[in-house]
């Protein structure tokens, strides 16, 4: 009688076990979707052991590809990195979750002037991780022309030397900018107006490439591009002669965010690791090694003088700046035009 008393004992204990063990197993995970070559191994490393959660890594090289794959099986991602115009798509599509600001008491560090912003204006649903510009480098060890805009790149005498983003909605904004079109009037009649201007830049482009774009600068390969002020100021700082230009004709201001999508299962794990990053401490780590423009007010007090002085991280004088907005369907058009020019063999 004993024994059967103490097996029940036994299979009683396991049954209410059993689920305790199960959130605690569930609790000690994150998994991260987010941008290739953008979230520091020193960061993630720090945050397991401060925390003990471990963190699932997985990469993306735009953010259509992300919005994609969020949008087959988001429900297994904790935390996302979307830009602004797709933070602001996904809150209409109503596939983010809610931040609990109570959870993030480091938001207090955020500089004001990227809180709120318009792609989430009651600032409920991200959190900055990093902003930044598209501007264009210049080897000037190669290049002896003034180049102050797009028509400098693409005016004909650098054909097959030149690295770009591989963005369609980026490379078209370009094409816009030197008509006088904001990056946000997508209209097809804008985007035929642009067609004649891509048919001309893109078969002088050698290299497309969104993920590390430095590379073909440092390879010798191309002597100008129009990249990611990141990679710039990686570029500037490995050697002065990589200068870093803002086109005069306007230039995109990037706002790269933390966001929690709809039914992710570990969302009190995604908010720990939010308000870990926004530490000024940790937050400088980011910087070192990505060194865009960092939202967090109290970490750029940390900084180096001469990061703080990185023409790209940092750009001073008369900003011409412009966020992207949430476009819709218009993406698609315009990545059918430029796919369709892409491989036109240079005159």
């Amino acid at each position: 009688m004993k024994t059967i008393r103490f097996v029940l004992a036994l299979t009683l204990l396991a049954a209410t076990a059993l689920p305790s063990y199960g959130q605690a197993k569930k609790k000690s995970v994150l998994n991260l979707f987010c941008w290739s070559e953008y979230v520091p191994q020193e960061v993630i490393d720090g945050f397991a052991k401060e925390t003990g959660i471990k963190v699932n890594v997985e990469n993306y090289a735009s953010n259509e590809e992300m919005l994609s794959k969020l949008l087959a099986g988001g429900s297994k991602y904790d935390l996302v990195q979307p830009s602004e115009y797709t933070v602001e798509s996904l809150i209409k599509a109503e596939k983010l979750e809610p931040l609990t600001a109570e959870n993030i008491p480091n938001l207090k560090n955020l500089d004001p002037k990227f809180a709120k912003m318009p792609h989430d204006p009651e600032g409920k649903y991200s959190v900055p991780w990093m902003a930044g510009t598209v501007g264009i480098v210049v080897n000037t060890a190669k290049v002896k022309t003034p180049i102050t805009g797009y028509k400098d790149v693409f005016d004909g005498t650098h054909k097959r030397r030149i690295v770009v983003l591989n963005d369609s909605r980026e490379i078209v904004s370009w094409a816009l900018a030197t008509l006088g079109i904001g990056p946000n009037d997508m209209t097809p009649e804008n985007l035929d107006k642009a067609k004649p201007i891509l048919s001309e830049w893109l078969p002088q482009v050698k290299v497309y490439d969104s993920d590390s774009p430095k590379t073909a600068f440092l390879n010798g390969d191309v002597d100008l591009g129009i990249v990611w002020s990141g990679e710039a100021a990686i570029l500037w700082k490995k050697d002065k002669k990589f200068t870093y230009v803002l086109p005069a004709e306007g230039a995109h201001q990037f706002i790269d965010s933390l966001c929690v999508p709809k039914g992710a299962p570990n969302k009190e794990n995604a908010e720990k690791f939010i308000n870990y990053i926004l530490k000024p401490e940790v937050s400088v780590l980011i910087s070192k090694e990505f060194p865009y423009t960092n939202p967090n007010a109290e970490a750029v007090k940390l900084l180096k003088p001469e990061q703080r002085a990185n023409p790209a991280s940092y750009p001073s004088g008369d900003l011409k700046l412009e966020t992207f907005k949430d476009i819709g369907k218009a993406a698609k058009d315009i990545d059918k035009v430029v796919t369709d020019l892409k491989g036109r063999k240079a005159r």
